[in-house]
């Protein structure tokens, strides 16, 4: 439907221009990957040979899932560091206290503005040398990084996903007895996460991306061991393609439940469009929500 709004429907002629373009585009890609192809078995690096390692178990079980455990174990930390974090300044960045809302903009837009690079070589020497902390300093260094990084913008999803709701659900909340605050955390909040979470799963493709980062500091994650392994064996190349691969399987993994999601949400939106209103349960439970937190509050 909005397709139709925004675009006029192309004619037979403008299908058979988008028809030849993509052919003419699938074959100028195809002719790409050949001539890389090409140019790779000419210098020697498409011998069975050179593959030969990463067919064997051992090198699976001794480097490349280890690898990958730790660079899952980074964004599963990440994931849930940046998510509490996104939720707590987020709301910060709501508040009507100006003190509370002027600390949480800071903080937010500053370490949005950051390098994740730049964070990680920093968070590894404070923790390495100034703080001294047990452990793998790598490894919370890394995670340090992705939570204050990727837990800015979720904020910013979080704000911005309650300023894109329609006014009148606050209104409502505020017409039926309910605070700001309390139309905040049981109206507005619950909406902005269900609308925003194509987005958020988005992110967390991000992060699992940005752990690789950790390289550079000595990481043992999934691009490390590639290197360290393949690195004696003059195979460097076949490694980061299969290194390669495995983040890309895993990213479309999680692009695709982001469609589901995304999916699914929509046709829920509009069975509740379409299904009759009862506004008047709807309203009696917020009041009776709204009472019962004033009288807590008392």
């Amino acid at each position: 439907m909005s397709a139709s709004i925004l675009f006029d429907t192309p004619g037979p002629k403008a299908r058979r221009r988008i028809l030849i373009i993509n052919i003419i585009g699938a074959l100028l890609a195809l002719g790409i990957v050949a001539w890389i192809f090409f140019g790779l078995a000419a210098k020697g690096q498409m011998q069975p040979e050179q593959w030969d390692d990463f067919v064997q178990g051992s090198t699976w079980k001794n480097y490349l899932l280890p690898g990958l455990l730790n660079t899952v174990k980074a964004a599963i930390l990440g994931i849930i560091g940046s998510v509490i974090f996104g939720l707590v300044f987020g709301v910060g960045r709501l508040s009507q206290n100006k003190l509370i809302n002027g600390f949480c903009t800071v903080i937010v837009e500053f370490f949005r503005a950051v390098p994740v690079l730049l964070m990680i070589v920093f968070f590894n020497v404070f923790f390495s040398r100034s703080l001294e902390l047990p452990g793998d300093t790598a490894l919370w260094a890394v995670v340090a990084a992705l939570v204050f990084y990727n837990g800015s913008v979720v904020a910013e999803l979080v704000r911005s996903g309650v300023h894109n709701l329609p006014k009148g659900q606050r209104e409502a909340g505020i017409a039926i007895g309910l605070t700001r605050g309390m139309s905040l955390r049981h109206i507005e909040i619950p909406q902005a996460l269900v609308a925003m979470l194509p987005a958020l799963i988005g992110q967390f493709v991000v992060i699992l991306k940005d752990s690789a980062l950790g390289y550079i500091i000595s990481f043992n994650e999934l691009l490390f061991f590639a290197r360290t392994y393949s690195s004696p064996n003059g195979n460097v190349l076949q490694a980061l393609i299969v290194t390669a691969v495995i983040f890309i399987l895993i990213n479309f993994t999680l692009s695709k439940i982001a469609e589901i999601v995304s999916r699914r949400l929509s046709s829920r939106i509009k069975k509740d469009k379409n299904a009759p209103a009862v506004v008047g349960t709807t309203a009696v439970t917020f009041a009776e929500a709204g009472t019962d937190a004033g009288s807590k509050d008392q």
